[in-house]
């Protein structure tokens, strides 16, 4: 299971780390360096042996900085050209002052101003300035600097390696700090960090690399855990019934749309039945389109209230994909969260709660809400503010930060979409689900695929699941059936590329 780590908690893994005998002496900084050059010359072995290759080394004053020192004088080591670069001031630490010692025995220390002038000649450029310790808006002559290095990069003349994280990026939110320096690669040690998949981060980090140099993160706080594949979602034998029962309340004609999408996709993702519930003047277009999906019509809350106390085998309910959000669809919506089954609350469902004067006391802890920023903004107007924010001191204005509170607030489960979809529990509980790097999928920024994401949480639920681990999965499924598909990709493909991806997981 990978986990993320934020800033102050690697810092204080560090700080232990240091304080142990058999790191002293810049041995823990030693294997940094000597694992972030590794990592380059695993992912460019091009530039493996080195021999008449230039390479500019911008270091920090700080411990970051004194890795960048021993990445400076391996490289020399082995015959590389080195430029290197002074960039802030402060006094160093004693491990990066000792490292930087051992690197003037092999060549000067230039001032920071000198690395673009450098570059045109370079093969590697490696960003060793600021780290995850950055604790101020990068500005000023330093935000002049990384312009002009990036401008540089721009020609695509040289590969760029951050170490530990882009300089500028903030560890835990993943937005810039002022000025940011974007890299090819970045190699991080211990664990991943907040930053590295939020917002901006995989933007700026390029590839994302962790490496272990013997920092114990055991008794760390884990600020997220990452989504990955899920187990236990093949269904063995039994009854249909023994799957559930999942029921998508639909809007009226011309809206089904969105409802169909979220009801096949509930049933390919297992749960046994599934029922498409839209007002009698859609029963027609919804026929036409659905054989394995159920239909009954709902005219009312009353109806709907009826049928749910007939029948406890329904046991998950999906509403807001073309529910509309009419005088009919506020009223399905009170009556739903009356009967306290496992919900999900997606699209317009999340609009009719926005206008509700007291909108989580209508919550129960089995709901899950799927907003995107607009909605979740409406929900949590003063917290979305904050996501505009960047603070290095905790607690930090980032996207899980933001979402577990939201779930606390609302008493009840929270899914906050985007490349960094983010589930949070009122618990606390957090998971971060990527659509990021290996698993980058931009084409799913299309018109119903939301939609077919609250279906597949709903048929999870049916299916028997928490609400947490059902929205972890289907988002971790969602992602994995647009990659399946590949580029483009509409909403109706999404669910039809759930088995592919359930007979991958076998």
């Amino acid at each position: 299971m990978s986990i993320l780590i934020g800033a102050r908690e690697m810092r204080a893994a560090e700080a232990a780390a240091l304080a142990m005998p058999q790191n002293g002496q810049g041995a823990l900084m030693e294997r940094a360096g000597e694992a972030a050059l590794g990592a380059v010359m695993t992912n460019w072995p091009e530039l493996a042996g080195g021999q008449g290759r230039a390479a500019v080394v911008l270091c920090g004053a700080g411990n970051n900085g004194g890795d960048g020192y021993v990445i400076a004088r391996h490289l020399a080591q082995a015959g590389w050209s080195v430029t290197l670069c002074a960039a802030g001031s402060g006094r160093s630490p004693p491990d990066a002052a000792r490292a930087r010692a051992a690197w003037e025995r092999h060549g000067p220390v230039h001032p920071a101003s000198k690395a673009p002038d450098a570059l045109p000649d370079a093969a590697l450029l490696v960003d060793a300035v600021f780290g995850i310790g950055l604790s101020r808006p990068v500005s000023g002559e330093m935000a002049q600097l990384f312009e002009r290095i990036a401008e540089a990069g721009r020609a695509d003349t040289f590969r760029r390696v951050a170490v530990d994280i882009p300089s500028g990026l903030d560890a835990d939110s993943g937005r810039c700090h002022g000025a940011c320096l974007p890299a090819d690669l970045t190699v991080t040690f211990a664990a991943a960090k907040p930053g590295h998949y939020l917002a901006s981060g995989p933007e700026l980090s390029g590839r994302l690399v962790v490496a272990d140099i013997g920092i114990d993160i055991g008794g760390a706080a884990v600020a997220a855990r990452l989504a990955g594949p899920p187990a236990g979602l093949l269904k063995r034998g039994a009854h249909k019934f023994d799957h559930g029962h999942a029921l998508v309340l639909a809007g009226g004609s011309g809206r089904g749309g969105a409802g169909r999408l979220a009801a096949r996709a509930a049933l390919r993702i297992g749960a046994g039945l599934v029922s498409l519930a839209p007002p009698p003047d859609a029963l027609a277009e919804n026929a036409a389109q659905l054989e394995a999906v159920m239909l009954r019509t709902l005219p009312d809350a009353a109806a709907l209230t009826e049928w749910l106390a007939g029948d406890e085998r329904i046991n998950a309910l999906c509403l807001g994909p073309g529910l509309g959000t009419d005088a009919r669809a506020g009223a399905l919506l009170r009556a739903a969260l009356d009967a306290g089954r496992p919900t999900v609350l997606d699209a317009d469902a999340l609009t009719l709660l926005s206008r509700e004067d007291a909108p989580f006391a209508l919550l129960h802890e089995a709901c899950v809400l799927t907003p995107h920023g607009g909605e979740f903004a409406r929900l949590f107007p003063d917290i979305s503010r904050t996501l505009g924010e960047v603070s290095a001191a905790p607690p930090g204005h980032d996207k899980l930060s933001a979402v577990r509170e939201a779930a606390a607030r609302a008493g009840c489960h929270v899914l906050l979409k985007g490349h960094d979809t983010v589930i949070a529990a009122p618990s606390g509980e957090t998971w971060l689900s990527s659509a990021a790097y290996g698993r980058a999928a931009p084409w799913l920024a299309t018109a119903g695929a939301g939609d077919v994401l609250a279906g597949l949480i709903t048929g999870l639920l049916a299916r028997g699941m928490q609400p947490l681990p059902a929205a972890r999965d289907a988002s971790w499924m969602h992602v994995s059936a647009a990659l399946e598909f590949g580029p483009g990709l509409i909403a109706e493909d999404l669910e039809r590329q759930v088995p592919a991806v359930l007979r991958a997981l076998c």
